[in-house]
């Protein structure tokens, strides 16, 4: 997960949470969380409620936030209980169900996951994308151009066009300023004048 913080959203999980008790999970997710903020390794955080956020919606973040770690359970098995297919594990003291939140956080995280996909591939792409851009061009310049010398060319030339029209830019800034200075500097003197003839 150290490796990992820095290029990818670390959402952390427990899996196989059928083989725990209820008070075996509560009991890992808190150590889980304590290592996390010991170690400072980053995972993904919802985004912050706000002001004026509807309250379910300030609730679900908050029943999300308290969920992580998601203790999950997964099967690809189908089973009908009393009248009704489910997705779980059977066992013979009876049947563990994937969408029954008291038995399984699966139905937190994949709400999770789809409400949050945007802020996920924006954190993605704003945050982890561009440290490790900024990181190979700082250490391998070459690196991102790989065998094709011709773009590195066309970078360097679109960056002196780039240079260029900010000189331009400036140029016509300090025309505009010169032509706005002497527009007031004549109508300031026509302003003179006409006050001498009306006072001859």
């Amino acid at each position: 997960m150290r490796n990992l913080q820095g290029k990818v959203n670390i959402i952390p999980i427990i899996a196989k949470a059928d083989t725990l008790t209820r008070h075996e999970v509560e009991r890992l997710k808190r150590r889980i969380m304590e290592q996390l903020e010991t170690y400072k390794i980053k995972f993904y955080n919802l985004p912050e409620a706000e002001d004026d956020e509807e309250e379910g919606f300030v609730e679900q973040l908050n029943t999300l936030r308290s969920a992580m770690p998601f203790a999950v359970v997964g099967s690809t098995q189908t089973f009908e209980v009393k009248g009704r297919k489910i997705r779980g594990r059977l066992y013979p003291w009876g049947v563990v169900e994937l969408e029954n939140q008291q038995h399984s956080d699966f139905v937190a995280l994949r709400n999770m996951l789809i409400s949050h996909m945007q802020d996920l591939q924006e954190v993605t792409h704003d945050v982890h994308y561009e440290n490790f851009r900024a990181q190979k061009l700082a250490t391998e310049p070459d690196a991102i151009y790989g065998a094709d010398p011709l773009q590195k060319q066309r970078d360097t030339i679109l960056a002196e066009k780039d240079k260029e029209l900010t000189q331009l830019k400036e140029m016509m800034a300090k025309m505009q300023a010169q032509i706005n200075s002497q527009a007031y500097q004549g109508s300031a003197s026509s302003s003179d004048k006409s006050k001498k003839q009306h006072n001859i």
